[in-house]
């Protein structure tokens, strides 16, 4: 049984783009619309058919294009609605669906509405953000005291300067200036994110990543308001747009997905089981909470378990319903390829392009693009801007990004003579980029290695090193062995198999498989 009514999301493989990064068209330095689509012919050829777009609206850029001043308007250095209009037209034209981020709980101190909502006097915008009713009433946390002259504290939701949308409070503790989620003013604000939702899906948008989704409704411990936030706008949206589709940055599919998205992005929040794949160790993890030993590192001290405890409890839990998406990387994240080399990565990619759910990769995570951890903050990027930087196209000026002076470029490009390029990569048939291409390949024409395809893990034993799992699909079935440590590892598998992808050194003697220092086989049985 199919999970959600979105048919093409069963062979969807996400390429995530950071718009100012990817291609200056313009040559004024930062990556625009027109970049995209000139680079549309490259997205196809490896395969990817959807891409997520980070956002790119009206805004100040104090937190990198999260901090929206206007919803309904294209800002100046990405271009023009014409060029977005174009952009998916074009797309569209290649099978590619094209989805973009929707930031639902906060707005910039610069739009308009926040202006209004500042003013003393009472008008149809002094209730679309969380104030409270006296500015001597501040409650400890996340308020703002001060900024205007209405006799109040505004409510944030990240930085100081995204006053949070008012979509009311689960539970009224101080009914003064706590509103309840079914008050008039707090469904307006609703349907006016409804209304920006319309406008892009008739501007040929096939679907939203919701940014910090579980976040809009206050006094919500338990979820119970935000699910029925959400399973409100699914009923919509499958009554209006049946194949568009809700992916929600909440990092707990059991959640998310009975919220009614029909992706969740299992990543760094909530739970431990991402970042103990990838980033645990002090001084590479981005949740202090969850610092450890990662699973995939040469280090081999990694536990599986550490990941399944979360995963299989999430998986069990949505896999009729909806996918769980884990991501190479995205905006928020150092890149995988910070402590690692291309054939870590391959191993690494091996695991994420056979797994259940929907894959995404971050722009420049296919060539092992670098973590420029020491790159001073842009924009709000802070410890993130180092994975935000322009993509590497050729040996050309600025790494083929753009033509401009180096010191107008958004930011520096890696002027180390090592640094990958999709030219380079591209002529190499044993680079990542052509592993990371042969896997999504594979991938969209498997059912067993779809995001429908069932997955048992087979090898619980010695922290699970070697990862063994199986994928069973459409009269397919497929076994996957990874070994990311830097020391031979076996397993053994009943039956033959048929050798569909590897890397690094693997052989088979009698059903015995031995995968040599970071290596990974995917065998069709």
């Amino acid at each position: 049984m199919r999970a959600t009514n979105v048919s093409w999301l069963e062979k969807a493989v996400f390429y995530n783009i950071y718009p100012q990064s990817f291609y200056d068209a313009n040559g004024d330095g930062i990556g625009d619309l027109k970049g995209v689509t000139e680079k549309l012919d490259y997205i196809q050829e490896m395969g990817f058919n959807a891409i997520w777009l980070n956002p790119f609206y009206e805004l100040p850029f104090r937190d990198g294009g999260y901090d929206v001043t206007d919803f309904y308007k294209v800002a100046g250095r990405y271009g023009t609605m014409e060029d977005f209009l174009e952009l998916t037209r074009r797309a569209h034209e290649r099978g590619i669906k094209v989805c973009v981020d929707l930031v639902a709980g906060h707005t910039s101190l610069e739009c308009e509405w926040f202006q209004k909502s500042a003013l003393p006097k009472k008008n149809e915008y002094s209730n679309r953000y969380i104030w409270t009713d006296d500015w001597l009433k501040c409650p400890p946390g996340a308020f703002i005291n001060g900024y205007s002259p209405r006799n109040g504290c505004f409510m944030t939701n990240f930085f100081y300067s995204q006053p949070a949308l008012n979509y009311g409070f689960y539970k009224v503790e101080d009914p003064d200036w706590q509103l309840p989620m079914d008050h008039p003013d707090c469904r307006a604000t609703k349907q006016e994110l409804l209304n920006i939702m319309d406008y892009w899906i008739k501007a040929g948008c096939d679907g939203f990543r919701v940014d910090m989704a579980h976040s809009l409704v206050k006094n919500d411990e338990e979820h119970r308001g935000i699910t029925a936030f959400w399973q409100e706008i699914r009923e919509i949206f499958d009554a209006k747009y049946p194949d568009c589709v809700l992916i929600s940055e909440w990092s707990d599919p059991r959640v998310a997905i009975k919220a009614g998205f029909h992706i969740d992005f299992l990543i760094h929040d909530n739970l431990k089981a991402y970042t103990r794949l990838f980033r645990a160790e002090k001084g590479r993890s981005v949740n202090v909470k969850f610092v450890g030993d990662t699973f995939f590192d040469r280090a081999g001290k990694g536990d599986i378990e550490d990941f399944l405890g979360d995963y299989l409890d999430a998986y069990q839990a949505t896999k009729d319903q909806g996918y769980i998406a884990i991501p190479t990387g995205n905006h928020d994240l150092p890149r995988i390829s910070y402590l690692r080399d291309m054939q870590d990565l391959k191993a690494a990619y091996a695991f994420l392009l056979t797994m259940p759910g929907v894959p995404f990769v971050y722009y420049g995570d296919e060539i092992g693009m670098r973590y420029m951890a020491d790159l001073p903050s842009k924009e709000g990027g802070y410890n993130r801007t180092g994975a935000r930087t322009p993509m590497q196209w050729s040996r050309g000026k600025n790494l083929g990004f753009s033509q401009a002076e180096p010191e107008r470029l958004y930011l520096p490009v890696d002027d180390r003579a090592d640094a990958p390029t999709v030219e380079e990569q591209m002529a190499d048939e044993n680079s990542l980029l052509h592993f990371l291409k042969t896997l999504i390949a594979l991938r969209k024409s498997s059912p067993a290695l779809s995001a429908e395809g069932d997955v048992t893990f087979l090898n619980r034993e010695n922290r699970g090193y070697p990862l063994a799992y199986r994928r069973t699909g459409g009269g397919e079935t497929y076994d996957i062995l990874i070994n990311p440590t830097g020391k031979e590892a076996a397993y053994r598998l009943e039956g033959t198999g048929e050798i569909a992808c590897r890397t690094g050194e693997v052989c088979c003697a009698e059903g015995l498989w031995r995968l040599g220092p970071v290596s990974a086989v995917i065998l069709r049985k």
